[in-house]
């Protein structure tokens, strides 16, 4: 398995300017947006094509260690205007991010354009943006093998009717089990995920941040534990780099099963767990292939057990 033969990935988020605030430290202006958080983690497996938006004040050679990387850019359009921007702190709960500024820029008129030569990518990645985007994104590709999307809070409120009418096109949805359980109006998430399913998704996964992650389709369960780090720098794009890790793998190995998709949902908990342990994308850039492979053994071992009860 090498990235040379694996089968690109379609990613279309944003591109943004992050400052961070933890107790750990803090990061000004650095790379931030779901697309690039999903496109460091996913090329470690996969070509990655990014789709998104900046402002002519971008520091675009930041971008350079994706193009490094094998992140094909050409689908992120420059246009007049300001960038992208949030800054967040996080306190002692590192779950929670309070949001302290966010500057949506050019961002807010982000209407996607695929370049011809993205729109028969396999796999597809509609990140965290306006369900009727995602929607329009749909209708560009052309009979891509997976699409997965996912959404946050504020689409749920506001845009309800398009995201039911968007979980009727993919395969796939990424969700926290806040949002699932507002979404579905159901607390437990086993009720949840079934009401999700029952809409057109073949499989749901819920993430819970520190307490892992589970995948339901119709007709079983899988959860996969986070990894247990000394330290958490900064949180910020675990869950697009966990839906990086994920779908890269599964672009990389082709292997859509039961199996495949179980152990694709631990690579993904790798990914994101790497994530964690530095401001922005930087540890996701400085990793390699035999680091992720020993940390996904040693996630086999953390659920490792004898199912011998006559002991």
């Amino acid at each position: 398995m090498t990235v040379n033969t694996a089968s690109p990935v379609l990613v279309v988020g944003s591109v943004a300017l992050d400052s961070v605030e933890t107790p750990f430290g803090r990061a000004d202006d650095v790379l931030g947006g779901s697309g690039t958080f999903f496109s460091s983690a996913a090329s470690h497996f996969a070509p990655v094509q990014l789709v998104g938006v900046v402002g002519d004040d971008y520091p675009v050679e930041k971008l350079a260690v994706l193009t490094e990387r094998g992140v094909d850019l050409s689908g992120v359009e420059q246009t007049a205007g300001s960038s992208f921007r949030w800054r967040g702190r996080y306190r002692h709960d590192l779950n929670a991010a309070e949001t302290l500024e966010t500057h949506l820029g050019v961002f807010s008129h982000f209407a996607p354009k695929i370049p011809e030569k993205f729109r028969r990518a396999p796999f597809v990645f509609l990140a965290n943006i306006d369900p009727r985007l995602q929607l329009q994104v749909l209708e560009q590709v052309e009979k891509p093998r997976l699409v997965a999307c996912d959404t946050m809070n504020f689409w749920i409120e506001s845009r309800r009717p398009e995201l039911l009418e968007l979980l009727k096109h993919v395969d796939l949805i990424t969700l926290n089990d806040g949002e699932a359980r507002q979404l579905t109006e159901h607390t437990n998430l086993v009720h949840a995920a079934r009401w999700i399913l029952d809409r057109g998704p073949r499989h749901v996964l819920i993430k819970k941040g520190e307490h892992g992650a589970f995948m339901f389709t119709k007709d079983s369960v899988f959860f996969a534990p986070a990894y247990p780090l000394e330290s958490v720098f900064d949180p910020t794009g675990a869950g697009d780099s966990f839906a990086g890790g994920f779908i890269g793998h599964l672009a990389a190995t082709g292997d859509l099963s039961d199996r495949g998709m179980r152990r694709a949902v631990v690579v993904g908990s790798a990914m994101g767990s790497f994530a964690v342990e530095k401001f922005s994308n930087t540890r996701l850039l400085e990793i390699t292939r035999a680091d992720i492979d020993a940390r996904v053994q040693e996630f086999r071992q953390l659920v490792a057990f004898d199912a011998d009860m006559s002991a």
